[in-house]
């Protein structure tokens, strides 16, 4: 009899594992402004700051490193990865760029949140690298992102519910409100798997 492979779980970093209104009161700081993480009604927060994606570029350059070492975790992520960790592959996939690994493995480290592999692929196209990591769903709180990657690969994906990624939802993409929820749907579907 074969065995029966492991589920191989692609999960964003920024928005899914860490909190999505993290980055809101860096950029209020930065800015002079006075946002709530509700009114971050797009993706893009050049536009929503009223300032040129260049102006963003450069803050996240001077910032990424603070941002990404300060950002709480999303909810009961950390408890749940845990739980998956011996069951699952975990393969982190982020637009954070090289550089900042070191910052990412030391939080990862301080919140003890297990994974076997983390891809910090540069930019938001996470498609490469899901394909090479065989990803069979992906959990994400980027739109764009979860639309691509499901009608490519033709795989679920969890998108966590935000503000600014609001929209109808193919079949494969399944809006989440927790990581409860998301610890929920992905039991159901590794029972669906190993029924089979």
């Amino acid at each position: 009899m074969k065995p029966e492979k492991i589920l191989t779980i692609g999960i964003d970093i920024d928005g899914t594992v860490t909190s999505p209104s993290s980055i809101v009161p860096l950029m209020n700081e930065s800015f002079g402004k006075d946002l709530r993480y509700e009114d971050c009604y797009e993706y893009n927060l050049a536009n929503v700051y009223k300032i040129t994606d260049e102006e963003f570029d450069k803050w996240l350059d001077l910032n990424g490193e603070r941002l990404y070492d300060e950002a709480p975790v999303h909810g009961n992520a950390d408890h749940i990865l845990r739980t998956w960790h011996p069951q699952f592959k975990l393969v982190y996939i982020s637009a954070r760029e090289a550089r900042h690994r070191d910052v990412t493995i030391n939080w990862f480290s301080r919140y003890n949140i297990p994974f076997h592999d983390v891809d910090l692929v540069g930019s938001h196209d996470k498609l490469s690298a899901a394909k090479k990591w065989g990803v069979d769903l992906f959990l994400e709180d980027r739109l764009e992102n979860a639309l691509q990657l499901s009608e490519a690969l033709q795989i679920p994906v969890f998108l966590f519910d935000t503000p600014y990624n609001q929209s109808e939802l193919p079949p494969l993409v399944h809006r989440v409100t927790s990581w409860d929820e998301v610890q929920e749907k992905v039991q159901l579907l590794s029972l669906e798997r190993t029924s089979v």
